[in-house]
């Protein structure tokens, strides 16, 4: 498979497991729980509250939220895939613990999807296991820019403000969703932007 095509892919397998972990993270979240997303349980933090694990259910729906941003935005793919294997794996015991039908096959396949993500990414795991040496001079180089970092970061702000104004106005708090969806996918544009006029200057 060619460079292009593999990351092509990658990015669509990213853009899937963000869907659909971002997804279910807003429609716990969201007022009456009206967000776009395939899976659930949209009412868990309303059963844990029961037990007086409301906080503990929410806590599940941000995480959710900000490992799915992460992929479905794919600029930080990586951190999301290694941040989504604990979470898999726990709602995967949780399913067979259940006994539930056809779950955990379903999980097991978006385990599969994500190990994809990570063996592309196999390179960064000496770093990971073997930790280095702590030398600062360690850099890598890459296409982003702390400005592009930041237009991302304010998109994620966006979807925690649409979760507050989804209970005042549904529509708007979609709205403000959608817009900070479309701001951090702004960020690479605005990497290149920024590259470009950096070296014009140097």
């Amino acid at each position: 498979m060619k460079p292009r095509q593999k990351r092509i892919l990658l990015n669509l397998i990213a853009i899937f497991l963000g869907f659909t972990f971002f997804g279910a993270g807003m429609s716990k979240l969201f007022a009456d729980h009206q967000f776009i997303g395939w899976i659930g349980p949209t009412w868990l933090v309303e059963r844990l509250e029961e037990y007086g694990l409301g906080f503990y259910g929410k806590f599940i729906a941000y995480s959710q939220v900000l490992i799915g941003y992460m992929l479905i935005t794919t600029r930080y793919k990586l951190i999301g895939a290694v941040m989504l294997v604990p979470m898999l794996l726990n709602i995967l015991m949780i399913t067979i613990s259940l006994e539930w039908r056809g779950t955990p096959y379903v999980l097991g396949f978006l385990l599969f999807l994500n190990g994809l993500i990570l063996w592309h990414y196999r390179d960064f795991w000496n770093i990971l296991l073997h930790e280095g040496n702590g030398d600062k001079r360690f850099r890598l180089k890459g296409n982003k820019t702390l400005f592009g970092d930041a237009v991302w970061f304010l998109g994620l702000v966006l979807q925690i403000l649409a979760i507050s104004v989804s209970f005042q106005q549904i529509w708007i708090g979609l709205a403000l969703s959608l817009i900070g969806l479309v701001t951090s996918l702004l960020s690479f544009r605005l990497d290149q932007i920024y590259s470009v006029r950096k070296a014009e200057i140097t």
